[in-house]
């Protein structure tokens, strides 16, 4: 690492711990307010993640949080697309990882700015904001995944796409029982602790991202040349010394 440098695991390590903080705080003081039953949610789903972040001080506080934290995923994944293209040189592919990751941030800025609020547009951008978010953020775990090879971070390659399958097959149950499960309660409780679980998955998710940046030493250059931008800078690999002159 650089003596000028940041160390970049910080950055997917918060896009982790911020979410699963403001959403267990915002259940906490709901469940304290009154404003939801208890229970854990992970295996009962009484309560949705976004109820219990939608009345009082929970909400308040879930969105202080998850306002800032759309800004760092989104920063992640540029700076997932700047390492992308610096070591394999794919435009196209570092472009696509840069604007999925955007979007999904952008819609969970979104959903966090309008949870909370009243009236049909609102639950429209709520409803669809958490939709887009996960949908466009899944693919743009999938482009990252495959570049993991030629990243030099093969290894991380099966758990990551352990923890993306998990969150595909969280999905479609969400989807299969929304159109087969008849009981009104039964089927919202299911929802509910799919999307629970959906959670901790994508934390885990960040996380090997975290510990995949700690591995290859992604840094943040903090000094400026002339002409230059601060960027991210892997771990320069070991290699052969040059052939003396001939």
């Amino acid at each position: 690492m650089r003596a000028n440098s940041l160390p970049l695991w910080w950055l997917p390590f918060l896009c982790a711990a911020i979410p699963f903080l403001a959403t267990h705080l915002a259940w906490w003081l709901s469940l304290q307010a009154g404003y939801i039953p208890f229970c854990i949610p992970y295996l009962e789903g009484c309560t949705s993640i976004s109820r219990a972040a939608r009345h009082g001080l929970g909400n308040q506080l879930f969105r202080m949080f998850m306002l800032p934290c759309a800004l760092l995923q989104a920063l992640f994944w540029w700076s997932a697309a700047a390492w992308v293209h610096g070591q394999t040189a794919k435009r196209a592919g570092a472009l696509a990882i840069a604007a999925l990751g955007s979007g999904s941030a952008l819609a969970l800025a979104v959903y966090a700015t309008f949870l909370g609020t009243e009236g049909e547009a609102y639950e429209w951008m709520r409803r669809y904001g958490i939709n887009f978010y996960f949908g466009l953020g899944f693919i743009a775990q999938l482009l990252l995944i495959r570049q993991l090879p030629a990243l030099g971070a093969a290894g991380l390659s099966p758990p990551a796409v352990g923890l993306s399958l998990g969150m595909l097959a969280l999905g479609l149950g969400n989807l299969i029982a929304r159109y087969t499960v008849s009981d009104r309660a039964l089927r919202d409780a299911i929802e509910n602790a799919l999307e629970w679980n959906l959670g901790v998955l994508l934390t885990g998710w960040f996380l090997l991202a975290a510990w995949a940046y700690a591995r290859a030493g992604l840094s943040l250059s903090l000094g400026l040349r002339a002409g230059s931008a601060a960027r991210a800078h892997p771990r320069p690999r070991n290699r052969p010394p040059a052939p003396p002159p001939g």
